[in-house]
């Protein structure tokens, strides 16, 4: 199975968001519970294109949302999207059945697939 290769994964609060994502940068995140044997389990994926910090205490009073998270830091807004594509590829997420697609006007393209708006 691929990696994740992210920090955590920790208990999605605020005061844990704040604790652990200390950077203002672009990044990427998953959010998920343990699954069997204590495993993670990944529910659902996303990036921050400016402030991975902010993006993910949106996440926070959200109905239904998991109640863990893992992070990374991209080093760039297409480093963050490039990220997203390949583990929507590689974890096909039940809570994102949409493939990421770039920020607007960005003519970026998935490193998996041909579409040049990250469609498949």
């Amino acid at each position: 199975m691929p990696s994740l290769r992210m920090r955590g994964p920790y208990l999605l609060r605020e005061d844990i968001i704040d604790a652990k994502v200390t950077e203002k940068s672009p990044g990427n995140y998953a959010l998920g519970e343990f699954g069997r044997g204590g495993a993670f389990k990944v529910g659902y994926l996303g990036r921050s294109d400016s402030d991975i910090n902010t993006k993910l205490k949106s996440w926070v009073t959200k109905e239904g949302a998991d109640p863990l998270f893992k992070f990374s830091y991209a080093t760039s807004a297409q480093a963050a999207f490039e990220r997203e594509c390949e583990q929507h590829h590689d974890f096909r997420p039940p809570g994102k059945h949409v493939h990421p697609v770039p920020p607007e006007g960005k003519k970026w393209r998935c490193p998996r697939c041909a579409g040049s708006k990250g469609t498949e």
